[in-house]
């Protein structure tokens, strides 16, 4: 109505029929003017709206300028984070703070007592062994709690056979050992008391309180310039930081911006250990070599087990999805023998052969998992490495067989990745994202590794990527129901090392941890926890012959 009223007034003021004309003309032109105007503008911010949302999306690690990084890696949506909170919660309650003032108050192997229940002259192939443990102190005064870090092992050295037993801590300062007798011949056992539970209580507190027991240093390259700055997962500083961002999954890593030079310019990274410790004194005293890995059964003579002509349980042949018990499985004659499935060998090389035809097999994780790489290649001399290209150990690992269209690829982990040699970050990547990036079909199979670099930092740190690869395995199985995820756990490692960031305490926890995320998920388990045990290699790089079994069980799984 106000704009009718408005034109009249206006063309009163022209009476002549003419120049009305000319004038509503004008006016029609300048209306449309203005609107062309205004959509075209709008398209444009459209557009740019739209494509910054796709560059956004397409590149993982977002690069930003800032002067502060928060004091732990950034918040997860809500469901993450109370899932975090859940399992540490728990952990806490398992694991609750031992202080202590002396070492003589602490769980002496020596004053301790293990007693065979139900004692027999022989036993039987299958049957169980139990021994009651009741710790004491070094005063040797009864325990009221237990808590302790404890090994189980039964072997007969001339069968090159070994096997783990199960403990079981009824938290009062007794523990029930629990042996399955797997073969027949003179059978030696033992108990290591790896941590007292004064000693895993202060592991456990050191580990938690910060992320700067290593220092990442990455190396900036820009023309014929390169820096080296600190980096980490999180940095306490003022400096201005490049912030290397997944924003999907609220995993972060930060480095001091070298002046004059930009975020991208970051091409590779080393580390070092820095001279830090959370623990006390009194405590570094638990963590002296005479003090890890102490036999608590010197004085118990082997047993003896004979077959007993007991028929064995039919078991069906390996396959995905099953549930794996603790011990298992044995060795014998160095061959790693399933307690709860039926395996198939793998050993010559055309049965070899057979299995991996067609297949595209993707090896994500640590060193461990490259150690398959370099056995395969050895064993199967179809498959040619494939030059990647970049420098050293750690770069993207091909092994191809053309004629049998066999592709199998190793990739590191993205961060934390703990070595003093010098990798490339260029094609980095968080596990994950990788796994997204896979399409997936019957003949496609994934095998993962997680935890040997994640024990010097909080273990919020690890629960956070363990979900994050459970939820990438799930949207695998969605577009692709038949592909085979397979969970290789982490191996022991040498017992005297650094305690406070690479005990086997910090191994274990993690062992838990990834068997309950992923206990709902349709993936085979490679047990190399219970394996290295059994085979007794205490090396972070088991032997050959522990990696060509582990394959072997791979194999049962995808064939």
């Amino acid at each position: 109505m106000m704009e009718k009223i408005f034109i009249h007034r206006i063309l009163t003021l022209f009476p002549n029929a003419i120049a009305r004309k000319l004038l509503l003309m004008l006016i029609f032109i300048l209306i449309f003017w203005v609107i062309y105007l205004a959509s075209k503008d709008h398209t444009k911010l459209l557009f740019s709206l739209e494509n910054h949302i796709t560059l956004n999306q397409g590149n993982i690690f977002k690069k930003s300028s800032h002067s502060e990084a928060p004091l732990c890696p950034a918040v997860s949506p809500k469901e993450t984070e109370l899932r975090i909170k859940d399992i540490m919660e728990k952990l806490d309650q398992q694991i609750p703070p031992r202080p202590f003032t002396h070492v003589n108050t602490t769980t002496s192997a020596t004053h301790s007592t293990a007693t065979i229940l139900n004692p027999q002259d022989m036993y039987c192939r299958g049957d169980q062994l139990d021994i009651l443990l009741e710790v004491r102190d070094h005063l040797g005064r009864r325990k009221q709690y237990g808590g302790d870090f404890l090994r189980a092992r039964m072997s007969s050295p001339a069968l090159m056979a070994g096997a783990s037993g199960k403990v079981t801590d009824f938290n009062n300062g007794t523990y029930l050992v629990s042996f399955t007798l797997f073969w027949d011949g003179q059978v030696s056992l033992s108990l290591l008391l790896i941590h007292p539970s004064e000693g895993v209580s202060a592991l456990w507190r050191a580990r938690n309180q910060g992320c700067d027991k290593i220092i990442f240093i990455g190396l900036f390259a820009n023309r014929t310039s390169n820096v080296f700055t600190e980096c980490g997962l999180t940095l306490n500083t003022n400096a201005e930081l490049c912030q290397y961002m997944d924003d999907r999954d609220h995993e972060a890593f930060y480095c001091v911006r070298p002046q004059h030079m930009p975020c991208e310019a970051l091409t590779h990274m080393t580390t070092r250990t820095r001279n830090i410790s959370y623990l006390s004194k009194e405590e570094w005293s638990l963590f002296h070599r005479s003090n890890m890995g102490v036999e608590m059964m010197k004085n118990f003579t082997p047993i003896e087990v004979i077959p007993c002509n007991k028929s064995e349980n039919i078991k069906k042949n390996c396959q995905i999805g099953m549930k794996t018990p603790f011990p298992s499985g044995y060795t014998l004659k160095k061959m790693w023998i399933t307690a709860f499935c039926k395996q198939i060998k793998f050993n010559e090389t055309k049965n070899i052969n057979g299995c991996l035809e067609r297949k595209l097999i993707y090896l994500m994780g640590d060193s461990t998992l490259r150690q398959w790489i370099y056995y395969l290649q050895k064993a199967i001399k179809t498959l040619k490495y494939f030059d990647h290209h970049g420098a050293g150990i750690f770069k993207t690992h091909v092994l191809l067989d053309v004629e049998r269209h066999i592709l199998i690829q190793w990739k590191k982990h993205g961060h934390p990745f703990v070595t003093k040699k010098l990798f490339s970050v260029k094609d980095e990547n968080y596990i994950p994202r990788e796994i997204d990036r896979v399409a997936g079909d019957k003949n496609t199979a994934i095998v993962i590794t997680l935890g040997q670099h994640f024990r010097p930092f909080p273990i919020n740190i690890f629960i956070r990527r363990a979900i994050n690869i459970q939820k990438a395995i799930e949207r695998l199985f969605l577009r692709s129901p038949e592909t085979k995820v397979i969970l290789k756990t982490e191996n022991t490692r040498e017992i005297h090392q650094n305690a406070e960031m690479f005990s086997d305490f910090h191994g274990y926890i993690q062992n838990l941890i990834i068997r309950d995320i992923f206990v709902d998920l349709n993936v085979g388990i490679i047990d190399a926890w219970d394996m290295t045990i059994a085979y007794c290699t205490n090396n972070a790089h088991p032997p050959d012959y522990v990696i060509q079994n582990q394959i072997g069980m791979f194999l049962n799984y995808i064939c």
